[in-house]
């Protein structure tokens, strides 16, 4: 069903990789070489914040922090891990960037389960390899991203899709705003695909996101590098 529901979506935000027209930018989940990144996003059920350092242009260290809850609210996770992530291949033409990336860590998984008359509680250790992949020009953009969040008994796989289009383009130092649309889904936590429009503003180093999903909750990311 979940499988199902996503080909819909892919359906749906496919034709804007159409669009990919523009000039070159950076995207991805670490920064420049020798710098730091941090990272948040936050909303009722999903709450996750990592900062890492770039010890090589391809290659970043860091830690990590994840909250994630179910939607009935009867099972939550919590999720503090060690992280590295690692620039696989670019390419880089004239007007645009693409990039693979593997993200992946290592690290204790508390979780809580509510049944009737019980509560049931375990610690455990997790491991979570992922890929994602990434086009992105200065008014285009495009991420999907998969990576397995794996214990004893537990299979919690989260994927993700985003594209997005900024409506006017600028100069380095001023800021600009884009709109992005994404839908994700935590396997063993939602029966349902989030789907969430969030207007983006990007100056320099620094951008945040902030919208509404469709359960009419609010979401707000960040991220930094420096």
């Amino acid at each position: 069903m979940i499988y199902s529901r996503f080909k819909v979506v892919l359906r749906l935000i496919l034709p804007w990789l159409a669009m990919l027209l523009s000039q070159p930018a950076t995207a991805g989940p670490m920064g420049f070489d020798e710098s730091f990144m941090a990272m948040g996003d936050f909303n009722n059920n999903w709450r996750e914040s990592f900062v890492n350092y770039a010890i090589t242009p391809r290659d970043a260290f860091g830690v990590s922090a994840t909250y994630m809850r179910a939607d009935d609210k009867a099972k939550s996770r919590t999720l503090e891990e060690v992280t590295y992530t690692r620039l696989l291949k670019r390419w880089n033409a004239p007007h645009a960037q693409a990039n693979l990336w593997f993200q992946g860590g290592i690290g204790a998984l508390q979780g809580e389960d509510e049944r009737v008359g019980k509560d049931d509680k375990f610690s455990k250790f997790v491991y979570t390899p992922g890929v994602q992949f990434d086009y992105e020009t200065t008014r285009i953009y495009f991420l999907a991203a998969h990576r397995l969040y794996r214990a004893s008994g537990i299979n919690h796989d989260y994927t993700s899709v985003r594209v997005g289009f900024s409506f006017y383009e600028t100069d380095y130092e001023s800021t600009q705003p884009w709109l992005i649309l994404e839908a994700r889904n935590m396997n063993g936590l939602s029966e349902k695909i989030e789907v969430t429009p969030m207007l983006r503003l990007i100056n320099k180093s620094f951008f945040v996101e902030a919208g509404v999903n469709n359960f009419h909750e609010p979401r707000f990311n960040f991220m930094y590098i420096f």
